[in-house]
């Protein structure tokens, strides 16, 4: 499983737990270091590993320079993507909702080493989405936000109905063009929450992150 730690993600891979053909090998997720970072959510490393210890899965992460290319980020990934298959794994699942350009990059890439991309969740309506996923029982934080698309009062506050309702018409209710990213700390395949707690806001660039920290 293509694996950020959001809401997208992790609905996708609750959808595959629910279909006796799959069985998940692992999550898979591109960190940035020496941040020591989940790429683009800004989030720490420790939480993402505490993330798949409470999901039952391995964590394989795929380590990547803060300024990387994607020369070197498609090496990192294949390199990763061949160990995979050498233990027994045949396709990727992704997140993904409706960008074109996106799956049929995916698809590109792992068609030559004999992958299959899975999709769980295309296609689907994102409003319907980003209901059901609440309505499931999941919670999330917004971690990361693009100014340039969404306001950064919407930072470190909670993935519910009233943000949803909050948003802007110009912004997919799942974030879908990047306007926003998320970090999920419990839900119906978590076998205990995550203790966390909002720290500090950071602007870099155009993106705003929030710091989350780990409560004892």
């Amino acid at each position: 499983m293509a694996w950020s730690g959001g809401k997208d993600s992790t609905l996708a891979l609750h959808t595959l737990l629910q279909n006796n053909q799959y069985e998940i090998a692992g999550l898979m997720t591109t960190v940035t270091e020496p941040q020591n970072r989940i790429s683009m959510h800004g989030v720490r490393v420790s939480l993402l590993e505490k993330q798949a210890k409470t999901l039952g899965l391995p964590l394989h992460k795929i380590i990547i320079p803060t300024k990387c290319d994607f020369e070197k980020y498609e090496k990192k990934l294949k390199e990763k993507l061949l160990k995979l298959k050498q233990r027994g794994v045949w396709g990727v699942a992704f997140g993904d909702i409706f960008l074109e350009d996106i799956r049929k990059y995916r698809e590109e890439k792992l068609s030559p080493i004999n992958l299959t991309p899975v999709f769980p969740i295309w296609g689907r309506t994102t409003k319907n989405l980003s209901n059901q996923f609440i309505d499931l029982g999941f919670q999330s934080i917004i971690t990361c936000i693009d100014t340039r698309k969404l306001d950064k009062s919407f930072i470190g506050k909670p993935f519910t109905h009233a943000f949803i309702n909050r948003l802007p018409k110009t912004v997919d209710p799942c974030g879908e063009n990047g306007e926003f990213h998320s970090f999920v700390f419990d839900g119906p395949i978590f076998k205990k929450p995550l203790n966390i707690s909002v720290g500090e806001n950071k602007l870099k660039d155009d993106y705003c992150f929030c710091d989350l920290m780990e409560d004892d």
